[in-house]
């Protein structure tokens, strides 16, 4: 279902799919500032898939399914890291 969205409807807001914590780990993990503003659905989901494998070189079309999911992984685990900081963070 990501994977289609993602193809038909790139510019949908990446909220109606991903908590705050996992598309700003998105960021993180490819070491790059969060925006300010909100980023589209292809924005989040192609940074997803290059933790995964995806290379987004120009030929290569759209992410697909084992790309997203690889890095699905690796994003929630870091999701979940961030969520653990906040809750122990005492102030």
């Amino acid at each position: 279902v990501l994977m289609r969205f993602g193809r038909t409807c790139p510019e949908l807001p990446a909220d109606l799919f991903f908590h705050e914590d996992e598309w700003h780990a998105a960021y993180l993990l490819h070491k790059k500032k969060p925006p300010a503003d909100l980023p589209t659905l292809n924005q989040v989901l192609r940074l997803v898939a290059m933790l995964g494998g995806f290379l987004a070189r120009k030929g290569d079309g759209e992410p697909g399914v084992k790309t997203i999911w690889l890095g699905l992984q690796r994003v929630m685990d870091c999701a979940i890291g961030l969520q653990f900081m906040r809750q122990a963070d005492p102030g």
